[in-house]
Order: C-alpha cells, then structure tokens, then sequence
C-alpha cells in the first residue's frame, strides 16, 4: 500500500513539472522547443531510473559511482521537481477553491493545473509556471552547485571557559572532527588536505565522535594512510556512530555483521586512534588530570542506544577530577541524558547531524531542515555550566555534497 501511495505522490509531481514545462515551452522558439523537451525527458527518465535502481543496488553497493549518480539525480532532480509542484499545487488551491462555484463551466473539462485556452487566467497561469520552473530551477542548480563544495573544510574556532579547569589545561586546543563516511570520498588529495588543515593548527588532542563508515569497514582501508597523519601529545582518541555498526546494510549472518565491527575497531587501532566503548580515560598535565569520556552510539531519534553512560564513568568519581569531557555521537544524547543525569559533565561533543548538508549557515543566522528535528544541530550550546558542541562533520552521505552548510574541522580552545 505505501508503493502504491508513493507511486501516486511521484505520479502526481511528474504531472505539475511537465504542466509547468509545457506551458512556459509554448513561449519558446519552435527551433529550440525539441531541444528543451529532450533534456526534459531524459531528466525524467533519469528520476524514473533512479526510483527503480535505488532498491536494486542496495547500501552494499554505497561506494559505486552508479549509486551515488543515481542519488544525486534523485536528490538534484526530483527535488526541483517536487518545488515546481509545490507552487503548482498552490497556484491551483489559491485559483480554484475560492471560485469553484462562479468558474465551475470554465474549468469541469479541463485537468487541474491546466485552465482553458482563452481563459482570462491564462497569463496568470503562464506567470505561475515560470515562478515554479524558476524555482525548482534555482534549488536543482543550488544543489549541482553544493557538489563542488563535498571538501570545502572551514576551520571553526571555539574559545571555552570551563569552571574548575586546572593551570595546567588552561589553553588546551582540541580538534574534533566527526562523520567521515569514508565510503563516500572519491578524491584523496581533496581528503588529505583536510588532515593538512587540522596539523597546521598543532592541536594537543585530536578526537572523532563517530561515523567512519557508511557501513562496512573496508570503506576506510584506502583513506587510512591519510587519517593515520592525525597525530596529537594528549592522543588521538574516537567513539563510534550509528553508522560504524552496520546496522543499514544486509548481512549474511551475524557472525559476518560482528565481524565487520571487529574490524572497524583495529582500523581505528591501526591508525592510532583509541576508540573509546563506554569508557574514559584520564588526560594528565604536570600531574594534574581531567577525564575523557566516550559512549557508543546514543540516540533519542529513533536511533540506536549502544551507549551506557554508567558503564563509562564506572570508578570516574574516584580520582575526583575537577573536569570532564564526554564524546557522544549523537547530541539528542546531551538533552535526554546527559543533563538529567550527569551534570557534572562540562563539554559534551557530537556530530550526527551533517547540518544535513543543506541550508544557511552564516555568522548571526543558522537554517537548515534538520532544525525540524534535532533542535541542537549545529555549533555550540550551553544550559548553566554545561556545553554541548555539534560538528557539521567531516564528509558527506547521500547527497554527494554540500549547500550552505560546509564540511567542519573544530578547534576548541579550552580557557
């Protein structure tokens, strides 16, 4: 039942785009009409396309270049389309509904969003086509567009005054990176220059809260000479994210999925990362300590709950550290548990979100769709004496870019 719906939801955008198409086309030069109308159907074609081959691949099939073509075109495409049916279905409710009973004649022959040849809406009719054209026109071409920007990295820098911060601390630079999705790289220098980017700034800690993978673990092989560059005096240390436990991928067996996990953890040993599973460990300066803490993948989204908050602090109050830093993939995690029930924890960073690749991010403003159901999605936070920062990540997933909202390198500066 849900194909079917689906099916018609799809029908039913195909038809306002090509009402739209058609009814601007007809201002066009005859010569250049076939030309536009061939782009059109092949356009078409390829969304169809897209629909079917999607389920077809499978997330197996994630690092293909056929894959991410056809999730690009779907995004790109479809996504325009569905604009040009928003404001052709609107332009039908405003033309319509308040006049269906003095218009009715006019308009019981013809199909909705096509008045009669001759009607006096004709040129209003005419007008809202080319608004929606326009508009879908300006998103499809925003979207191509935020493909180039995929490894536009922007260095965020983050001052932070923590109470109870030891002398010693005081100027710590942290980098945090997050959601690499190294299945969906394909330009290694673009990557590395990243890694470049993050040693420039000499940082004393290096941490990576989750999402090194779409799904399986031999994503990261090829790139793992580039991140095992990342290199720091206190360490380099990471937790896992929803997408690190192939959850979202077909499997032919437990063993294989446990597998697969077991080898995403010594990539991480590999490249000298310690992945942190719900556990901490003590950072020491000239004998003075504050404490790590890395949790595995906590959602309050609908997402997995492998984290275990009193699994990680087990035998934390004994050494009676005056700070603590927790590393949490998801940041719903900060709201739902961490402020509850761990108030003494003063920086809690996570990524997750990718600023969903798309929206307005610029100094004083910040949009994106996600806000819709992440309210802490991008940037730093604070309730009382506690922090929560939410990396816009370091790759990329599904769209195969990035509009309005750029790839991220953290540096936070601990005063």
């Amino acid at each position: 039942m849900r194909l079917v719906i689906f099916g018609l939801f799809v029908l039913v955008v195909e038809y306002y785009a090509f009402v739209a198409v058609r009814t601007v086309l007809r201002q066009v030069n005859p010569n250049l009409q076939w030309v536009l109308w061939s782009c059109y159907i092949l356009l078409t074609l390829a969304t169809l396309w897209g629909f079917y081959a999607f389920p077809h691949y499978g997330r197996t099939a994630w690092p293909s270049v056929g894959l991410k073509l056809t999730v690009n075109v779907l995004i790109g495409v479809f996504l325009g389309k569905l604009l040009v049916a928003a404001v052709m279905l609107l332009a039908d409710i405003v033309m319509i509904v308040p006049n269906i009973f003095s218009f009715l004649t006019s308009f019981k022959n013809h199909p909705v969003g096509s008045p009669p040849e001759g009607s006096r809406f004709i040129s209003r009719f005419t007008f809202i086509s080319q608004t929606a054209l326009l508009v879908g026109g300006v998103l499809t071409a925003g979207l191509a567009y935020g493909m180039s920007n995929r490894y536009r990295y922007q260095l965020r820098k983050v001052k932070l005054s923590l109470n109870n911060l030891p002398d010693e601390f005081k100027g710590l630079r942290i980098i945090q990176i997050s959601d690499i999705h190294s299945g969906s790289f394909d330009n290694r220098e673009a990557v590395l220059e990243g890694v470049e980017a993050i040693m420039k700034e000499k940082p004393d800690l290096i941490l990576f809260t989750g999402d090194l993978v779409n799904d399986r673990a031999e994503e990261i092989v090829p790139y793992m000479d580039v991140f095992n560059q990342l290199k720091a005096p206190l360490g380099v240390f990471s937790v896992l994210g929803n997408h690190d436990y192939g959850d979202y991928t077909s499997w032919s067996s437990d063993e294989e999925k446990k597998r697969n996990l077991d080898q995403l953890k010594q990539h991480h040993a590999d490249m000298g990362w310690r992945l942190l599973m719900n556990e901490h460990v003590l950072l020491e300066r000239e004998q003075q300590q504050i404490a790590l803490i890395g949790i595995e993948n906590w959602g309050a989204k609908g997402f997995t709950k492998y984290g275990d908050m009193k699994k990680a602090v087990a035998g934390l109050d004994a050494h009676n550290v005056p700070v603590k830093l927790l590393m949490s993939h998801d940041p719903s995690h900060w709201d739902a548990e961490v402020r509850k029930d761990y108030q003494d924890i003063d920086l809690t960073m996570s990524g997750h979100t990718h600023g969903m690749q798309f929206g307005i991010d610029i100094p004083g403003f910040k949009w994106s769709p996600v806000q819709y159901m992440y309210d802490k999605w991008a940037g730093l936070y604070r309730e009382s004496n506690q922090y929560l920062y939410v990396n816009r990540g370091y790759g990329f997933i599904g769209y195969q870019g990035r509009l309005g909202v750029l790839p991220e390198i953290t540096l936070l500066e601990l005063t």
